[in-house]
């Protein structure tokens, strides 16, 4: 059995004591690959599997694809490109791309990724997640049917993305905050490396997004649900949004089924 370090919180003034269906327009099957949610989807004409990430800040092509489709070249850096992206039977045009270098992201992964879908593109719709079976529903806001929801949580955008409340803990200290929800976020969850660290690492690059390691962290307290023992990481400081704590990620959301009603500043924990 494979041992992980522990991640310890750092000590601050903020430290507390502690079935398949048939797809329908604005529905797509999905699949939860690499921990992470992926989805058929074509962006500027490249059709393929993209990451499904409200937790990205803005939608992506990978560099090596734009290069096969003859967009950008080895040499270019910080190419941004503007076309259309269609998926889940919806079609939006005019979205500024950015290209960049998924092998980071992709690294898990079985198959090719094409992309990201982020939240630049998904906070314009109601987007419906379900895990099992993987359904992924997009809707116009006055086009959204009406659900069931078991809990609703505020969402408030963060860094163009969408952050909600919750709590971790270590054991000893615990730290409650605003955290990004993201659905192509490999691990459960992700801390800004001035909130935590891995004392026993042994390598701790192998924590932050791209590396292969992992740390046990004690406790998150999320939506009602409190998880124990779960895996974590760590974030580069700059990669995080003032007031950010961290990331939760897919592992946490596949728990349950979810209405990102972005419109609306709303997450709802839908029931059956």
């Amino acid at each position: 059995m494979k041992c992980f370090a522990r991640l310890v919180l750092a000590a601050s003034a903020a430290a507390l004591a502690i079935g398949a269906r048939t797809a329908s327009a604005g529905e797509t099957a999905c699949w939860f690959e690499g921990a992470q949610l992926v989805a058929a989807a074509s962006v500027h004409g490249i059709a393929g599997d993209y990451i499904i990430d409200t937790g990205t800040a803005r939608t992506q092509l990978h560099d090596t694809r734009t290069q096969g489709a003859g967009l950008s070249t080895p040499e270019d850096t910080a190419v941004e490109l503007r076309g259309e992206v269609r998926f889940a039977g919806l079609r939006r045009t005019g979205q500024t791309i950015e290209v960049a270098d998924l092998d980071a992201r992709s690294v898990a992964m079985p198959t090719p990724i094409a992309g990201v879908i982020g939240a630049d593109v998904l906070s314009h719709y109601v987007v419906d997640i379900r895990f099992a079976p993987c359904r992924l529903a997009v809707w116009r806001t006055r086009e959204a049917p009406a659900v069931h929801a078991g809990l609703v949580v505020p969402l408030r955008r963060m860094g163009g993305r969408p952050a909600a409340e919750a709590a971790v803990s270590d054991g000893t200290r615990a730290r409650r905050g605003r955290f990004i929800l993201a659905t192509g976020q490999d691990l459960a969850v992700r801390l800004d490396e001035h909130n935590a660290q891995v004392p026993s690492a042994t390598d701790p690059k192998e924590l932050y997004p791209g590396g292969i390691g992992a740390a046990r962290l004690s406790e998150l307290s999320f939506a009602g649900d409190l998880i124990a023992e779960l895996l974590a990481g760590l974030l580069l400081a700059e990669a995080v949004p003032h007031g950010v704590e961290g990331v939760i990620g897919a592992p946490v959301l596949a728990g349950h089924a979810w209405r990102f009603d972005f419109p609306h500043g709303r997450l709802l924990m839908l029931e059956d």
